[in-house]
């Protein structure tokens, strides 16, 4: 499993609860989909937290990167549902920082990859 890991700031106009609606009916869509396993939503509490650190978490599963590969190809569509998803819950976001971690050690035990 990996996690794709989005940190996220809303605009100053957006809605908290608008923002986890739509987060749930997009990642709703792409779990229906089979594109990602699953996936939760935080919020920080007390507003605790250090500078680097946004309001929100979003933490989405996959298997693996051919999963989450499957998952950028669902967002590439010009599907108008996929395209009205999407953009209900990017919208409301003013910022985002984004990491993709995997569990360590793992099987590969590799640091980096390289093809060439």
């Amino acid at each position: 499993m990996n996690l794709y890991m989005c940190s996220v700031e809303l605009k100053d106009d957006a809605k908290a609860l608008a923002f986890a609606r739509a987060a749930e009916n997009w990642m709703g869509h792409l779990k229906t989909a089979g594109v990602i396993r699953n996936w939760p939503l935080l919020r920080r509490k007390l507003g605790l937290g250090s500078g680097e650190f946004r309001d929100f978490l979003l933490e989405i599963e996959v298997e693996n990167l051919a999963q989450l590969d499957a998952a950028f190809r669902t967002v590439a569509t010009r599907d108008e549902d996929v395209e009205t998803l999407y953009r209900a819950v990017n919208t409301l976001i003013g910022a985002t920082s984004i990491a993709l971690y995997r569990p360590f050690p793992d099987p590969e035990r590799a640091e980096r990859v390289a093809l060439i």
